[in-house]
């Protein structure tokens, strides 16, 4: 048997999500102290699936729904070994060298704002994940208006100088 599949992951306004792989059941609790450590006033949410002994969905984190939610659509994953972040407070930007530096941590496949597809593949061992479809088509190229917006945007949110 070989069934492709997507699993559609709506982001709560406000937050962004991480997917990645990992590959040992202390993930969890290593993510949860990289995010912990990371931002002040950060608020998250883990869920890890496990792929082997009892194949449970692990969760962790420090606020309850996004906790919830974590685990929630790590179960309807149920990829080996995967694991998905809602965080509040934070972008993903300021965690990304945290979590990429927990030695469990594999790959990132994701890190948005944006609503995402999971593309899986399943087997009758198990599922994978093969790829992510993130956000929407591109529609264009941007004018100079549009690079004009883009800075004005990011000195606006903190992430680039003012101009003096």
């Amino acid at each position: 048997m070989l069934e492709f599949k997507t699993v559609k992951i709506d982001v709560p306004e406000g937050c962004n999500v991480i997917l990645g792989s990992a590959h040992f059941i202390k993930t969890v609790e290593d993510l949860y102290e990289a995010l912990v450590n990371s931002v002040p006033g950060i608020k998250f949410g883990i869920g890890f699936c496990e792929a082997s002994g009892p194949c449970l969905v692990r969760h962790e984190g420090n606020d309850e729904a996004l906790r919830r939610l974590a685990a929630e659509k790590a179960f309807e994953l149920s990829c080996g070994h995967s694991f998905i972040i809602y965080i509040k407070g934070a972008y993903p930007i300021n965690v990304l060298d945290k979590i990429r530096n927990v030695p469990e941590v594999c790959t990132i496949h994701a890190a948005t704002a944006n609503p995402i597809e999971v593309v899986i593949v399943e087997t009758d061992q198990g599922r994978g994940i093969i790829g992510v479809i993130d956000g929407f088509k591109s529609k264009g190229i941007e004018t100079e208006q549009d690079i004009k917006s883009r800075r004005e945007f990011l000195r606006k949110i903190g992430y680039k100088l003012s101009s003096a």
